[in-house]
């Protein structure tokens, strides 16, 4: 949105933004995850927890699974048994991980079956009674994980369980998703007895997991933009409104869950003494090898001689581990990596960046909008390379997350010693809005990325813009400094104040239960 004169021209620049972009963060970003939406990474959190009691811990966030319908039953929406999902972070700045954490699923079904005359004939539903806790006797389909540390090379390092701090467990239950108010009737109560403390090795205090569907936090103008901005809005709502004086329209993703990996894990243990900066980014990686089962059954099955786990579903996967999905910084694939490479990018590693450094210092996005809209007062930067980018894509910026000697790298960066600010008084704009403990400094569910991004590959870190002989292009002073937004904003009432931070789920039965 350009919010200079309530100008309508920011539709159509918010229309060739989004237009570049495939469905809101990460969400069907490339065209080979579009076909494996149970690996889709859409969105990574890094931030310093902000709960209070909570100071010196670090929370990262891992959403997989887009676009989730409530109403998605009678299978709702399970994570891959044959995948591998991992939260990687980097403690030097070499651009290569030096801890991983590995999540891997096991979905198991009890067998429960109903006598209909003198038959017993399974059923089929995932539940056929309410529940109210891990397992029970009307569960009929659950799904549990492992937690897995690794020190070094994520394939090759030294690898060790995490277990409950509380029962010494290494497999963790996951919450079913929020079928309806009969099926579970509390679900923010019924979802918190999933919230395990963990011992990880060689930390000194344990950190907290979770692990299930949450309501999706990425807000964004989807449908209408897509259509060529195919919106009459209200004369209310082109008036700037709130203290900031941005405009609002719907969030188009306010009716849709994600499936949430969540830890927060003590600063400490992901630090060293000479650097208090991390790099972090979430991965998931799929079996090199598949091939369909003509007879399939089920994957993991309970009968009297206790859990089948032959793979005999519709899939049978072997070989090695081939890396399918990666997010670190958000909207690096929609509107920085080409079509040609989107793909490639996402089975690449940090490590491996330099080969798509052109994307980041010759940017097309802004080229693109200015002959497409330059009549409307938009000029792209002519300044080349594009250093102001590197900073926020590669490298983090000087002075605030940009750790020493570091090699540039696409991950999301946080300081670890920059102070929280207390939910209520967050700046959704992050550090552009003055807010340090916000995106790019990492990055927590209130930052509105989309309008931050947009702003930055506009040339709003380009300065000064006073014409000087320090102005690194005054032709395009004016341009850099419109209020870019795509008019949706964050609701801070949509997001909870303590671990593990992102809301209830939105119920597949909105109504309560009523027999």
């Amino acid at each position: 949105m350009i919010k200079t004169n309530r100008s309508r021209a920011w539709m159509a620049v918010i229309a060739a933004f989004m237009a570049g972009s495939a469905m809101a963060s990460s969400h069907r970003e490339a065209p080979f995850i579009t076909t494996r939406p149970k690996v889709d990474g859409t969105d990574f959190y890094l931030f310093n927890s902000y709960e209070a009691g909570r100071a010196g811990y670090v929370t990262l966030i891992a959403n997989y699974l887009p676009l989730q319908d409530p109403q998605g039953g009678p299978n709702y929406f399970f994570l891959d048994d044959d995948a591998l999902y991992e939260i990687s972070i980097d403690s030097t700045g070499s651009g290569v991980a030096d801890t991983t954490f590995q999540f891997r699923f096991t979905t198991t079904t009890q067998g429960l079956s109903v006598t209909a005359g003198n038959k017993s004939i399974p059923v089929p539903l995932i539940n056929i009674g309410p529940v109210t806790g891990p397992g029970g006797a009307t569960q009929n389909v659950s799904q549990s994980y492992t937690l897995t540390l690794v020190k070094g090379d994520r394939r090759t390092g030294t690898a060790t369980p995490i277990v409950n701090a509380s029962t010494g467990a290494t497999t963790f239950a996951k919450p079913l998703d929020n079928i309806g108010a009969k099926s579970i009737p509390n679900y923010a109560t019924y979802a918190a007895q999933f919230i395990y403390p963990i011992t990880i090795p060689g930390c000194s205090a344990p950190g907290k997991v979770f692990v299930g569907q949450r309501q999706d936090p990425f807000v964004v103008n989807l449908g209408e933009t897509f259509d060529l901005v195919n919106v009459k809005y209200p004369a209310s709502q082109l008036a700037p409104t709130g203290t900031n004086g941005r405009n609002y329209v719907p969030n188009s993703l306010a009716g849709y869950n994600v499936t949430a990996l969540e830890l927060e894990v003590p600063a400490s243990c992901l630090t060293s003494a000479s650097n208090k900066i991390i790099g972090g980014y979430t991965t998931a990686s799929l079996r090199q090898a598949m091939v369909l089962n003509p007879v399939p059954q089920s994957a993991k099955s309970v009968g009297s001689v206790g859990a089948v786990t032959t793979p005999t579903g519709a899939e049978i996967a072997g070989g090695s581990w081939l890396q399918v999905s990666r997010l670190g910084m958000p909207l690096v694939n929609e509107l920085v990596i080409g079509l040609p490479d989107k793909d490639r990018w996402n089975g690449s590693s940090p490590s491996g960046d330099a080969q798509f450094a052109d994307y980041v210092t010759n940017p097309s996005l802004p080229v693109l909008l200015q002959a497409l809209f330059g009549s409307a007062g938009v000029v792209a930067p002519n300044v080349y390379p594009r250093t102001d980018l590197e900073a926020v894509f590669l490298t983090g910026v000087a002075g605030l997350n940009k750790p020493a000697n570091v090699v540039p790298a696409e991950e999301l960066r946080l300081n670890t010693t920059t102070p929280v600010t207390a939910i209520a008084s967050q700046n959704d704009l992050g550090v552009l809005g003055g807010d340090l403990s916000g995106f790019p400094n990492g990055r927590r569910p209130i930052d509105d990325v989309v309008d931050i991004t947009l702003r930055a590959a506009m040339g709003a870190l380009l300065m000064p813009f006073d014409g000087s002989s320090m102005d690194p292009d005054p032709a395009s002073d004016a341009s850099r400094q419109l209020g870019y937004e795509d008019g949706a904003e964050p609701d801070p009432t949509n997001y909870l104040p303590a671990f593990p931070y992102l809301n209830t789920p939105l119920a597949g039965s909105p109504i309560s239960a009523t027999e």
